[in-house]
């Protein structure tokens, strides 16, 4: 049995107080650093909901030097009107601590992509965040010139600045080598060389990050693939497909997912390879997320043979494959006993296949009144 002895609860205070600090023994309460009144005035004058910054991100208003006005001229020169000024300044309060020559020198390089004020305002109020990063402008003017020397489009350039800034906030050389590996990859694979900035602009728009990822992560994608079996074709058909997800893949998940794959559909390597080829997706899904979308298939009545037949219904969640049977049914089509190819696909793919369904049953099969 434990024995608490007063000398017991004096030795605990004393630790106690060797591990507070100073301060935190002296007021229980830390002292609140004052606002800055400038700041909040000239907010209001600017009809920004102060009270969204106090709650959210109060710290900026007790800052003692702010450039309110000045932040706002500059907006409001680049095109911007009252309105436009308060949401951003609401979205991305930060931007008013951000010293004027600063902000003009960024102005000037996103300019050097994007000269149309119109569509350089609406950038700027889509990704506030990414226009006032203020980095190294260095490493910034030299990855804009890296682009362009790759004969990227300016419209390209611009939405990875606003999407992905770190990707120009550091040094050139980096990404440099990330797309001498994206380059060497799809010509080693068969790519056409005067396809290659096509291909290559495809993969930036779709995910800027890929940037982000060592060139490293490419090459064991890619190489976990060719010791799959895949042929240069079918590599080069994937990498296509999948875009700049591939460089997100690990190739130990990657082998977990073929291998449920291939023990669910109890198909053969080739039928494997040929599965993936119907589907990427399954490459990129984690195991629990294809396990769970197989078996919500299973309860809905489905049968493996029919998923087999087509793996791209393993690309929608379960509640969109059951509404789509719903919908389907109430015409009288039973996906149960029939093909799985007229759910697959996007939302426009199935409103297609729905309408054609609907005119078959709506359209009479004798019309007593037409001529013979």
């Amino acid at each position: 049995m434990l024995r608490v002895t007063t000398s017991t609860f004096c030795l605990f205070c004393h630790r106690m107080r060797l591990l507070v600090p100073p301060s935190a023994s002296s007021s229980t309460h830390p002292i609140k650093k004052p606002e800055n009144q400038h700041t909040v005035n000239s907010l209001y004058d600017l009809s920004v909901d102060v009270r969204k910054i106090r709650k959210l991100k109060g710290w900026i208003l007790t800052e003692s030097t702010a450039y309110v006005s000045e932040t706002a001229d500059l907006l409001r020169d680049m095109g911007a009107d009252a309105a436009a000024i308060s949401r951003i300044l609401e979205t991305h309060p930060e931007a008013v601590l951000c010293p004027p020559e600063e902000v003009a020198t960024q102005r000037e390089l996103w300019e050097s992509v994007c000269p149309r004020k119109k569509e350089l305002m609406s950038i700027v109020e889509k990704f506030p965040a990414s226009f006032f990063a203020l980095t190294r402008h260095s490493h910034q003017r030299a990855n804009i010139l890296y682009f362009l020397s790759l004969r990227l489009s300016k419209r390209i350039i611009s939405k990875m600045m606003a999407s992905a800034p770190q990707s120009f906030s550091r040094p050139v050389e980096q990404n440099q080598e990330v797309v001498h590996t994206l380059r060497e990859t799809y010509l080693d694979l068969g790519g056409d060389e005067g396809n290659v900035r096509v291909w290559l602009q495809k993969l930036l728009i779709q995910n800027p990050y890929i940037l982000l990822r060592p060139a490293q992560a490419w090459r064991d994608s890619v190489g976990f693939l060719r010791e799959q079996g895949f042929s240069t074709e079918e590599l080069l058909s994937l990498v296509s497909n999948l875009r700049a997800s591939i460089a997100e893949l690990h190739p130990a998940a990657m082998q977990l997912a073929l291998a449920y794959i291939q023990e669910t559909f109890s198909c053969s390597a080739e039928e494997l390879r040929q599965t993936v080829i119907r589907c990427p997706a399954v490459l990129y899904y984690s195991l629990p997320t294809l396990m769970g979308r197989y078996q919500g298939l299973m309860d809905a009545g489905l049968s493996a043979e029919q998923v087999k037949e087509s793996p791209n219904v393993l690309e929608l969640t379960t509640q969109i494959v059951l509404y789509r049977m719903d919908k389907l049914a109430s015409y009288g089509y039973d996906v149960r006993s029939g093909s799985l190819g007229v759910i697959v696909g996007t939302k426009k793919d199935f409103e297609m296949s729905y309408g054609k369904l609907q005119l078959r049953q709506q359209r009479p099969l004798f019309n007593p009144v037409a001529p013979l």
